[in-house]
């Protein structure tokens, strides 16, 4: 890849992830915190034998929203990582020349249809949201009792590195846990954003390129890029729990301190 396109290459589509982390984060963990609190208080009153299981709805819950409102900017991305072109010295388009060029095909002079076939944006949400929401479940219903575990160790003397310690490795090992189990529906995902087709786009389904990968490849194919999912899911699950629950308990001892 280097020796073909450049050392640059390895960093395409970062501008797009960038653009991608802050909608999400602020979209995504909020709203797990609220429906989660929300659940343990209705699941308490009501049916405490429920309450474990409050993180897997809230998480999956949350992530739908953040995935829905935020994909095109993900579709951007995943398309700009696979940008090849044999020219020597052409620059790769950017987030917004990306997705005009993902409508551009689907056009007509059909106003109305026009606005139909903007939903080419949000092509493969179906195997996006059939690998975010288990990830996520799988990922809140390990990370909240490790890193409770965790807190709970420390009694009443919790501060700002037990907080960053207990999220960072609750987030770690979730993090890896939910990668590992979710990604045959990544390799899918993938798959199906960069499908350049749109009679093949309309045509695809998570079922069906599962299917054809399986075909293809087998387990193999399934679990492309296993190890590289892990290792990068497990330290940013860690980093980015940590960094918001961070934040929050300094609001908090702030706010305690009447400042």
């Amino acid at each position: 890849m280097i020796v073909q396109e450049g050392f640059s290459r390895l960093w395409r589509g970062t501008n797009a992830s960038l653009a991608l982390a802050i909608p999400t984060v602020g979209i995504y963990l909020p709203c797990y915190d609220m429906l989660r609190n929300f659940l343990e208080e209705l699941t308490e009153q009501y049916a405490s034998s429920l309450s474990p299981y409050s993180p897997l709805v809230a998480g999956s819950a949350a992530r739908t929203l953040a995935c829905i409102t935020c994909y095109p900017i993900e579709l951007a991305r995943t398309r700009m990582q696979a940008f090849t072109d044999p020219r020597a010295g052409v620059k790769p388009p950017g987030v917004w020349k990306t997705l005009i060029g993902a409508v551009s095909p689907a056009r007509s002079a059909n106003h109305l249809q026009n606005l139909k076939n903007y939903r080419v944006l949000w092509t493969g949400l179906g195997a996006q949201l059939a690998r975010d929401v288990p990830f996520s479940a799988i990922c809140w219903g390990a990370l909240e009792p490790i890193r409770r575990r965790i807190l709970s160790l420390t009694g009443d003397e919790m501060n700002a590195t037990s907080v960053l310690g207990a999220n960072f490795a609750g987030g770690f090992v979730a993090g890896a846990l939910a990668a590992a189990a979710t990604c045959p529906l990544d390799v899918a995902r993938t798959r199906r954003q960069i499908e350049k087709d749109p009679a093949r786009q309309r045509r695809m389904t998570t079922r069906r390129t599962l299917m054809e990968i399986w075909r293809d490849g087998g387990w193999k194919g399934l679990f492309t890029g296993i190890s590289l999912r892990v290792a990068r899911a497990g330290p940013s699950v860690g980093i980015v729990v940590s960094s918001y629950e961070l934040m929050k308990y300094a609001l908090y001892r702030r706010h305690l301190n009447g400042e």
